[in-house]
């Protein structure tokens, strides 16, 4: 594939895709992008002090100022503050059992440098589901079936000037606008890394160097992924980001590379640097486009993996044509009720590889969308206040769509860490290849906050999930109560 036909093929999907804008709160005491904005607190004041320095950018967490409040004040030094912030994941889930997690944490926030920012802390959970710790590492078993979980939220940011910021953690980053991301998403596991972010004229770039791992051949080894975003104001309304990543592990049967000091240079391609070296690494790009229009967001991604643009135009189903969109819009109907809808697809074989050191996941879970590949989702989603600091809170989640399971022993291109090598054409395929399998899952949420320092709610719901595939289907109804932060994204909606 030619740099040309791959410019070609971006400006024609991207003319035919809409635009988008992220959502805006504060996390953690520090003022962010939050991932999906349901989770996030928003408000107008800050986000116009947040805009002179921030534009639109689409990757979150983003730590430039300090303009709440949130936690416990340790010190009364008031230039370096330093506050403790209480975390709690309490719930309990009939999901044909009862299903429980006991999570227990804290955040210690510091200033302890002028530009400086601090933010030390996670937490432990006594949990017998992984269901419901979608986004912990798994420490040990405990007794069966209860098991020790852990979600690290740590991280170390200097911003010396208004151009550059640069960040150290043990955390997770989203890039996008929508509710799924198919560059980079906080569904999956915490990990280490390390960002330097730069904001000049209408752009901002940000370069991440993160340090994965996967359970491979009998023990954890670990892999590297590199990845740069630029996120570039057009209009005032219209925003236009491109993005790119390699994965790569630092040896294999050949060589002991380490860190390839060629993926750390933040102004370089890495598909030629790739050719250059020689390897097989995991080359994963893509474009963003999203405008605001009064009280309308309009937003799209797309990721390309690898493909052929003769191979596209022929039409043949060629299985190396791997590739993912994403479309959405979200805004707010009334003061009291927003609203989003958007739509996913990712062609099989995406984002998967020769073996799990080369794949775009970290610790078993997918990078970017949580379903992997060889799929079609659309989501919708209405979230209800009276008014911007109401206590009352209710949302509504539905997704609908269908994917393509695997069928004795083939892959058949839906989980990514399944080999490429072991698929059984290798033209004529479709998304919903197969045993395709169709499902609608809705969630409905009531919250009410009890604790403000900690952002603890206390919230009750109900998730149904329906499935069909041939000769089978199956429909459940999960009611859950508990108490928690609302400081961090709780996924279970796929």
């Amino acid at each position: 594939m030619t740099i040309k036909h791959l410019s070609l093929l971006l400006f024609l999907v991207l003319c035919t895709c809409a635009l988008g804008q992220a959502d805006v709160g504060y996390l953690n005491g520090a003022y962010i992008n939050a991932g999906g904005g349901d989770e996030a607190f928003q408000d107008s004041n800050a986000h116009e002090k947040h805009q002179k320095t921030y534009a639109r950018s689409d990757l979150r967490p983003a730590i430039r100022l300090r303009n709440t409040t949130l936690g416990y004040r340790l010190f009364k030094k008031k230039k370096r503050n330093t506050t403790l912030i209480p975390l709690v994941n309490l719930g309990l889930q009939y999901n044909n059992t009862l299903e429980h997690r006991n999570g227990l944490g804290f955040l210690l926030e510091t200033h302890p440098i002028k530009n400086g920012y601090v933010r030390i802390g996670g937490l432990f959970d006594v949990s017998n589901s992984a269901v419901l710790n979608p986004g912990s590492i798994r420490l040990s078993n405990i007794g069966s079936p209860q098991q020790l979980w852990f979600m690290p939220m740590t991280r170390v940011a200097y911003t010396p000037n208004e151009v550059f910021s640069f960040h150290l953690g043990y955390d997770k980053n989203f890039i996008g606008a929508g509710r799924r991301s198919l560059f980079t998403s906080d569904y999956g596991k915490p990990m280490p890394f390390g960002q330097i972010r730069a904001q000049f004229w209408h752009m901002e770039y940000s370069v991440n160097y993160q340090f994965l791992s996967e359970d491979y051949q009998g023990q954890p080894q670990a892999k590297f992924l590199t990845s740069h975003y630029l996120s570039w104001d057009i209009l005032p309304w219209l925003n236009f980001g491109v993005f790119e990543a390699v994965v790569f592990q630092p040896k294999d049967t050949l060589l002991n590379r380490g860190y390839d000091v060629e993926y750390m240079n933040p102004f370089v391609f890495y598909r030629p640097q790739e050719y250059s070296l020689g390897s097989s690494d995991n080359i994963v790009v893509g474009a963003a486009l999203k405008a605001s229009i009064q009280n309308t967001t309009i937003y799209s991604q797309i990721v390309l993996d690898e493909f052929l643009l003769s191979e596209i135009r022929s039409r043949s189903g060629w299985w190396a044509n791997k590739f993912g969109l994403q479309i959405g819009v979200k805004g707010r109907l009334t003061d009291n009720l927003n609203y989003r809808v958007e739509g996913n697809l990712v062609r099989p074989y995406t984002f998967s590889h020769l073996t799990p050191m080369q794949v775009y996941g970290h610790r078993g879970s997918a990078l970017a969308h949580p379903y992997g590949s060889n799929f079609v989702e659309v989501l919708t989603e209405l979230n209800w206040r009276k008014k911007m600091n109401a206590k009352l809170r209710l949302k509504f989640f539905a997704s609908i769509g269908f994917l393509g399971k695997d069928i004795a022993g083939l892959n058949y291109g839906a989980d990514i860490y399944e080999s490429y090598i072991n698929r059984p054409n290798d033209y004529g395929n479709f998304i919903g290849q197969g045993l395709k399998q169709s499902f609608f899952i809705t969630n409905t949420r009531v919250s009410y906050p009890v604790l403000k320092e900690g952002r603890i709610h206390a919230f009750a719901e109900l998730q149904t999930q329906y499935s069909k595939s041939d000769n089978f289907s199956d429909l459940k109804f999960i009611p859950m109560v508990g108490l928690r932060s609302y400081l961090w994204n709780d996924y279970r909606n796929y």
